[in-house]
């Protein structure tokens, strides 16, 4: 793992912990915030765990950043001149916004590209040198269900890790949708089918996730 990954993946956990303790800080109650830190920690490193383990499989590197947003329209000259850090502003702004109501969990992207051993082992009819939308789209998954993962088995251990679960869930589902170039944009234009069973799936657990913010 390169430095400036580990640096976007660490600035991730920070502004995670900010949205998901927003609620309890802005009452003063700080001594939640290192529990928060621990699960801001867990959930990035379980996602980004899920789409190396994914990658490694498929011979692919997978490198994690901020989510950023560069095209503002459907033209390419409709771009920003640089690219908006919308994995610091769009979390921040919301939570602000519904003080802390809606945590939006969507900050890193992902970028693959093939490793030179794998054009050495794949050969013959079905071979492949590249980086494919689909495989790009199963690394992509491998961080969803990692995820999905972590929330079921926290459910079903001591009530104190609840909120991991739903937090989980919850990071899921932002994840899940099919904007920019978050991880579910990148599933949906590598395998619609792919998309729709993950986003079932993920619908389904996010509605635990929200009940559980919302009482």
């Amino acid at each position: 793992m390169e430095r400036t990954e580990i640096g976007h993946i660490a600035g991730a956990i920070i502004i995670l912990t900010i949205v998901i303790s927003f609620k309890d800080l802005i009452i003063g109650k700080v001594s939640s915030l290192s529990t928060f830190l621990l699960f801001a920690i867990v959930l990035v490193v379980v996602n980004v765990a899920g789409k190396k383990i994914m990658a490694s499989m498929l011979d692919l590197d997978v490198e994690h950043k901020m989510w950023t947003w560069s095209q503002w329209g459907w033209r390419k000259q409709q771009h920003f001149e640089k690219p908006m850090p919308a994995g610091v502003i769009i979390p921040l702004v919301i939570t602000v916004l519904t003080r802390g109501v809606v945590s939006m969990l969507a900050v890193l992207t992902y970028e693959a590209k093939a490793k030179t051993i794998r054009a050495a082992k794949r050969f013959g009819f079905y071979s492949y040198t590249d980086l494919t939308d689909w495989h790009n789209a199963l690394i992509g998954a491998g961080g969803v269900i990692a995820t999905l993962a972590l929330s079921a088995v926290a459910y079903f251990l001591p009530t104190q890790l609840e909120q991991l679960a739903a937090l989980s869930a919850g990071y899921a589902f932002w994840n899940m949708l099919p904007v920019s170039d978050l991880d579910g944009s990148q599933i949906f234009f590598g395998s619609r089918v792919l998309y729709a069973a993950l986003g079932v799936i993920t619908i389904i657990f996010a509605f635990y996730s929200f009940s559980f913010w919302l009482i």
